[in-house]
């Protein structure tokens, strides 16, 4: 089926306020997953909605939570998700971090008590609009071991920073400390494929094909030890600092039953005229120094075309997927 972006955020918003969830959030997360979907990265968009929808009728999620920011430091903003979807919680510090980093040079929000942190680089792309700097780290449920172990301890617990660059969309990094984000996963066992090697183990920690046991068994860090040793760092930024569950702690984003996650997310945005001269243009011959050389693409113009023409285009969505999520009503 062949939707505008308009036309499926609607759709989406319409499911979540059906099941119970605030107008307000409602909008918020339809808009992140849907521009999720648009940015290509189908394991963080549309398959979410049952999953998501199943939580917020077993109260795993809190789909009437209104997130709470607090000020407990002139340049740090904490936000208390509330146990409910992490988006409006991001909303929240969008809206009120740009203004303490320009008066204070650097800004601190600190995300608690949340849910699936979804496409970080959307979030942190919306900063580098405002001519600003952001880098952001969230922890996930368990599905790593750490480095020469079997059991599971961290979340693949993304990565992503966004500068801006004049003249040009924002430079964009979004990377998750597994070889492959979990949604990859998790979209290949909805769709019935298999996962290429390398991608995750077993429970017996031998490499899997299979979704369904890569699901049940251990995602693979990216980079060997360091992909780990960078696990334990965002472990201890989004959660320890926050206050937040650990991953091993949290339980699983895809299943309807359970406490909730209450993970964490830490952002951390920096106003760059702080510094000396014009960031912007500075990254920006940067950036035509790394494109003037064949083959190199700057980190996330892929996604940024590709929702660029599902807003123009809009979206072809599979049949099955959709009917499934009109069937949430």
């Amino acid at each position: 089926m062949h939707m505008t972006l308009e036309e499926t955020e609607a759709l989406v918003k319409s499911v979540f306020e059906a099941n119970g969830v605030l107008t307000e959030t409602a909008r918020s997360v339809a808009r992140a997953l849907v521009h999720a979907e648009a940015a290509g990265q189908y394991g963080h968009g549309l398959r979410r909605i049952p999953a998501y929808i199943g939580q917020a009728r077993s109260g795993k999620v809190d789909g009437k939570a209104r997130p709470v920011a607090t000020r407990p430091r002139p340049a740090v903003l904490s936000v208390d998700a509330a146990l409910g979807y992490a988006y409006p919680a991001f909303d929240l510090a969008v809206a009120e971090l740009p203004a303490i980093a320009r008066k204070q040079g650097v800004a601190l929000g600190l995300v608690h008590r949340s849910h699936h942190a979804g496409v970080m680089a959307l979030t942190v792309e919306r900063f580098a609009e405002l001519d600003l700097v952001a880098l952001m780290f969230a922890n996930a449920p368990a599905s790593m071991a750490a480095w020469g172990g079997r059991k599971r301890l961290f979340g693949t617990n993304p990565i992503a920073f966004a500068a801006p660059v004049a003249g040009e969309d924002p430079l964009v990094i979004d990377l998750a400390l597994s070889t492959v984000a979990a949604g990859k996963i998790m979209a290949a066992k909805q769709k019935g494929v298999d996962i290429p090697e390398g991608w995750a183990f077993d429970r017996e920690g031998r490499p899997t094909t299979d979704p369904n046991e890569a699901l049940k068994g251990l995602m693979a860090p990216s980079g060997g030890a360091k992909g780990a040793a960078l696990a334990l760092m965002v472990e201890i930024l989004a959660a320890g600092l926050t206050g937040s569950n650990f991953s091993y702690e949290a339980s699983s984003f895809m299943e309807e039953k359970g406490t909730p996650p209450s993970v964490g997310q830490m952002l951390i945005v920096i106003d760059p005229s702080a510094g000396a001269g014009s960031a912007a243009e500075r990254i920006a011959e940067l950036a035509r120094e790394m494109t003037a050389e064949e083959g190199v693409r700057l980190p996330g113009r892929r996604g940024q075309t590709s929702r660029r023409t599902a807003i123009e285009q809009g979206l072809d969505i599979d049949d099955e997927l959709i009917a499934s999520i009109r069937a949430l009503t």
